[in-house]
């Protein structure tokens, strides 16, 4: 159900002019993975970081539902309704009871299939835009609702921070840690990896018997993040998907080794992979690290990145 509506509340009022949204990429700290389900799902122990990567949504009034785009992925980036965008207007149409009508432009930064929730993000920033265009008036809660009903990580990227993931990472809780912002360096690799066949190969690995031993429960990393030091922070890192796109992305193995090469504090693959992530110590740290990676890393490129940061937002 969602709230009344109520005359003096401007967020039940229709916006104006266009809404722009600014939505940022996640990385996982601590990502583990329990054996798959019945319906085909994993549950998952997740600690979610946004940063400053970001992707921009605009929404404008329309008599229908339209989506154009620039920047990463244009040309391979279906924008029909199989679009997570599009699916997530009339996710929020249907919710609400509105017609689902927007024209819609994605200017797009973070790659596909990165394991960086690109697809995800751009469906928390439609949900959060078109609610404004609309006036339709939705807490976070709410739009987080309907969040969970598109995508594990959704829910995480209407909120942002960093937040304990649980389920299928779709039941998100605050990490509660003294304000801090941490450095880090994505490495972006050429093409991505489906998150589905990292999963599945996971799965073949541990009835292998071949996949390292599944991750604990990240009390460690929860207790780093107050710490405020990123050398303690280093060691609690983990990521059960990691083994499985190594699998598969063989030459992801050099990218890490280069990153602890040129001084990385710790470095893992960020969810289900390609794009590999490094912690730094610093702002100077994690941009001599990016030059660095660019160089000799074997990645497509590398930019540095800080976090937390909020989830989608109004611009």
């Amino acid at each position: 159900m969602t709230e009344a509506w109520r005359p003096d509340d401007d967020r039940t009022r229709p916006a104006s002019g266009p809404v722009r949204v600014r939505v940022p990429a996640k990385i996982n700290l601590h990502l583990a993975v329990g054996p798959a389900r019945a319906d085909g799902y994993h549950d998952l122990t997740t600690v979610y970081h946004a940063v400053s990567l970001c992707d921009e949504l605009t929404a404008r009034p329309g008599d229908t539902l339209t989506l154009t785009m620039a920047g990463e992925g244009t040309g391979q980036l279906a924008l029909d309704d199989s679009n997570l965008i599009i699916r997530a207007v009339r996710a929020l149409a249907a919710h609400t009871g509105r017609p689902a009508q927007a024209r819609l432009h994605l200017r797009k930064q973070i790659p596909l299939a990165a394991g960086l929730a690109g697809g995800s993000a751009d469906a928390a920033a439609a949900l959060i835009a078109c609610d404004a265009l609309w006036g339709t008036g939705l807490t976070r809660d709410q739009l987080g609702g309907v969040a969970a009903q598109l995508g594990s990580d959704v829910p995480f990227l209407v909120h942002g921070g960093t937040a304990l993931g649980t389920g299928r990472g779709e039941v998100v809780s605050p990490v509660l840690a003294r304000p801090t912002t941490w450095h880090w360096v994505l490495a972006v690799a050429d093409g991505g990896l489906a998150t589905p066949r990292v999963y599945a190969a996971l799965d073949d690995l541990r009835a292998a018997g071949t996949a390292p031993a599944p991750l604990a429960a990240p009390d460690d990393l929860l207790g780093a993040l107050r710490q405020r030091d990123p050398r303690v922070l280093a060691g609690t890192l983990g990521n059960d998907l990691e083994a499985a796109a190594l699998s598969l992305r063989p030459a992801l193995a050099a990218t890490l080794a280069a990153g602890t090469a040129a001084g990385a504090l710790a470095g893992l693959v960020s969810g289900s992979g390609p794009t590999c992530v490094f912690l730094a110590g610093d702002a100077a740290h994690a941009a001599a690290l990016a030059t660095r990676l660019e160089a000799d890393g074997g990645c497509r490129y590398a930019v540095p990145v800080h976090g937390p940061m909020p989830g989608a937002r109004i611009a």
